[in-house]
């Protein structure tokens, strides 16, 4: 059944198109169509199954977050959003995860790490910080932090080893201040807010540590992946999706007959038009193909884990970095293919009834965000190298 999940999502595109007026409006997700996300499972596509989650494959996910992408990145990468934060329910106790996840509005929203912190005290913790990017957060119920432990002098509590102890603290929207400070070019529909907690008790069952697999309640293999690996791949998923759509626009764009102003020839007989179009059709399947690869090399490997209780793949591995450089490399690809088949639509593509703006705004802004970093280029050649990467990823 998981398969479907990519033909689901396209079967949602007449209502993604509908709401894409309200969608800039709104600079958030309509709630007709929330309720439509909700009612179709969308938001549970890696809880647990033993929570009524499809606990999909990698590569499924990604295969779907690209197929919503191709109506509308937003709406692509509040799904991805929502779903990473959603497997923090595999490290929660049955009861925190029936909780939060539990009902059909049960969504959770964060930010990066910010400037925060959180003081450990009797039956929980006291959180304080601002925290930023927290895409959904208008349509979540629940929203994350993840901090640094601090002692009542605010000095960093260490682990063992020396390295800062973090936790990540759930807790109910309606309980911190939110600030709108999503005004943008791109991923407009995202109303990735801004959020301040003031003296806030976390209760210790809302507070987890989503890398540590001490604390893994779930055995199955999706939950051997990090949250940020399945990131990757869903947020490579939104950049495919918006080069696939450019594509299509280009393609209809042709069958129209339009002729630039001064050419003798029609864009679909422009051979300049044609060679950009099918290399840039050979770019995306390229970078589909690798993302599967690797995702499916790292998926055998997580089940083998699961099955046999070993832990070969880790979040500092070889197949971490595949992930990485396949996930970031589908990026730039995508974004040099929006961009080629932009001017390749000559003077149509600047006007909004048209659907090359949008995709041009959305996947510059898709480039920006940290998952596209190039540095990640630069970590991942080092691991190669056989050294140390400079910077985490």
């Amino acid at each position: 059944m998981s398969q479907d999940w990519p033909a689901r999502a396209r079967a949602l595109a007449p209502a993604i198109a509908a709401a894409l007026t309200a969608i800039d409006a709104a600079r958030a997700l309509p709630e007709p169509l929330v309720d439509a996300l909700r009612k179709g499972g969308f938001f549970r596509l890696l809880q647990p199954a033993s929570l009524g989650g499809a606990e999909l494959t990698p590569m499924v996910f990604a295969e779907t977050i690209a197929a919503l992408a191709e109506a509308d990145a937003s709406v692509a990468w509040c799904v991805c959003q929502g779903n990473g934060c959603a497997m923090a329910a595999a490290f929660l106790s049955e009861a925190a995860a029936a909780e939060i996840f539990g009902p059909e509005d049960g969504i959770l929203a964060w930010g990066p790490v910010g400037p925060g912190r959180a003081l450990p005290v009797e039956g929980g913790f006291v959180l304080d910080g601002t925290w930023h990017f927290a895409s959904g957060s208008r349509h979540a119920s629940w929203l994350g932090a993840h901090v640094p432990l601090v002692d009542a002098a605010g000095t960093a509590l260490r682990d063992d080893a020396g390295a800062p102890r973090t936790r990540t603290m759930l807790f109910a929207k309606s309980a911190v201040r939110i600030s709108d400070r999503w005004q943008v070019i791109g991923l407009k529909g995202t109303g990735s807010d801004s959020y301040t907690a003031e003296a806030l008790f976390i209760p210790a069952h809302h507070a987890l540590s989503r890398e540590t697999p001490a604390e893994r309640r779930e055995t199955g293999p999706l939950f051997r992946f990090t949250a940020n690996q399945v990131y990757a791949a869903g947020f490579a998923g939104v950049a495919l999706g918006i080069g696939q759509a450019m594509v299509a626009a280009l393609i209809a764009l042709a069958e129209t007959g339009k002729t630039s102003r001064g050419a003798g020839r029609s864009v679909r007989e422009n051979q300049v038009v044609q060679s950009q179009l099918a290399r840039s059709v050979a770019r995306l399947g390229a970078a589909r193909a690798y993302l599967r690869s690797v995702l499916g090399d790292a998926w055998a490997l997580a089940c083998a884990d699961a099955r046999e209780g070993t832990a070969s793949f880790t979040p500092s591995g070889r197949e971490a970095a595949m992930i990485r450089l396949a996930a970031t490399f589908a990026i730039h690809e995508a974004r040099d293919v929006v961009h080629t088949l932009y001017h390749a639509a000559g003077s149509t593509a600047i006007f909004e009834d048209q659907p090359f703006e949008r995709r041009l705004r959305d996947i510059n802004a898709v480039s920006q965000q940290s998952q596209g970093r190039q540095i990640h280029f630069e970590s991942v050649g080092q691991i190669l190298l056989g050294l140390p990467a400079e910077n985490l990823f």
